[in-house]
């Protein structure tokens, strides 16, 4: 397995498609595969390791879910408690339903109310306005910030749809994020290392990286004219007034790799509890009924590329990972659960095969063909299929 992995991650560094990459494969017992290949920026010398630091973007997102997951199984919030009563400002929310003849929104209200499962399951009615063009148009119309800024105003903007009538990527763990802060007392980065990140050894991973984790950390990219990775400016605002739960943080590929190891063994790691196994399996069922999970709407082509993951096979939502009914053939058993980042950072458990990989890359926009092209080959590679 390792010299058909390593051969499909040379390539696309040999080739200079991509600058770098960190893949990482484990199961019950511990890791099975690590490599690093390239450099971290194809502006600097510093070769790729196994310890550099990662945007990990939306992988956030099952961070933060696990943290909610865990106020849910101390009875501090419910999975099905309306959000407006932990979170007040959103007790007021609208359903946008277009603009009129002079550019004005036209809103009314939701038929039922936001819960906290609608967040984790992203059947809010919350959106993206990076990503959709209505949100978009509505958070320049009315003066707000938009989620990439990380002010508090960007999470008052109104729903696309009535809570659990639809599914539609969007801000909703950045609002359970705030619901873990809101409850718990502590911001989102003190109740990790406390609760998360400490227990599963998970050192090189922040949403206030430190310089010796800054100093590690990788470039990011996107393709410039002649279609060659080009080095780009990319930092999180300085002023942020809150941590975005949806894709705040840093990380290193073995210390996500710790955290999937923990689910794919019921909620423990080494010992260590973050979850109950009741809890986990819980967060692996489908929670979206009848709806399934399209293809990823996208307005802005700079950051995503609009793709299908796992053509031709129903995909549900857990709490919160995007789970593939049926087997991806060549590749993971039905019931996989997996997610990625923005950046092309990538995981994916496989309960059924007792395995769990961490893929990372730092280019844009997320699903560049050489990047799928990579990711496919690394899945085939793991799973003993020729390549």
């Amino acid at each position: 397995m390792n010299a058909a992995i390593d051969r499909v991650l040379a390539k696309p560094i040999e080739s200079g498609a991509l600058p770098g990459v960190v893949a990482m494969v484990a199961n019950e017992s511990g890791i099975i595969y690590q490599g690093a290949f390239g450099r971290r920026a194809v502006d600097r010398p510093d070769a790729m390791t196994l310890d550099t630091v990662f945007r990990i973007a939306s992988m956030t997102k099952a961070i933060t879910a696990t943290a909610g997951m865990q106020l849910i199984e101390a009875g501090r919030i419910g999975l099905d408690q309306p959000i407006g009563e932990l979170l007040p400002f959103t007790r007021d929310v609208q359903v946008l339903q277009g603009f009129d003849a002079a550019g004005k929104p036209r809103l009314r209200a939701p038929a039922g109310p936001v819960t906290v499962h609608h967040l984790l399951t992203h059947t809010s009615g919350y959106g993206y306005d990076i990503f959709n063009a209505d949100l978009g148009r509505y958070v320049e119309t009315m003066g707000l910030p938009s989620i990439v800024t990380s002010r508090h105003d960007s999470l008052k903007v109104p729903l696309t749809f009535d809570p659990g009538t639809q599914w539609e990527y969007g801000i909703g763990i950045d609002l359970i994020g705030r619901i873990v802060e809101t409850v718990s007392g502590l911001d989102l980065e003190a109740y990790c290392q406390e609760h998360i990140f400490g227990p599963l050894g998970m050192t090189s991973t922040s949403f206030r990286p430190t310089e010796a984790m800054r100093a590690r950390m990788v470039g990011t990219h996107a393709r410039g004219a002649d279609g060659e990775p080009v080095p780009i400016p990319f930092e999180f605002p300085q002023d942020a007034e809150f941590l975005m739960g949806g894709g705040g943080l840093y990380s290193t590929a073995a210390d996500y790799l710790a955290f999937c190891r923990m689910l794919l063994g019921g909620g423990t790691l080494d010992g260590r509890q973050v979850l109950k196994p009741e809890t986990v399996k819980l967060m692996s069922q489908n929670h979206i009924g009848a709806l399934e999970v399209p293809k990823v709407r996208s307005d802005n082509p700079q950051l995503v590329l609009e793709t299908e993951m796992f053509p031709g096979i129903v995909k549900k939502w857990g709490l919160s990972f995007l789970i593939n009914m049926d087997p991806w053939p060549g590749g993971r058993a039905a019931g996989s659960l997996c997610w990625a980042g923005i950046h092309n950072t990538f995981f994916w458990i496989d309960p059924a095969s007792r395995l769990t990989a961490v893929l990372m890359m730092q280019l844009l926009p997320a699903n560049d063909p050489f990047v799928i092209e990579t990711l496919v080959g690394f899945e085939a590679a793991v799973y003993g299929i020729s390549v």
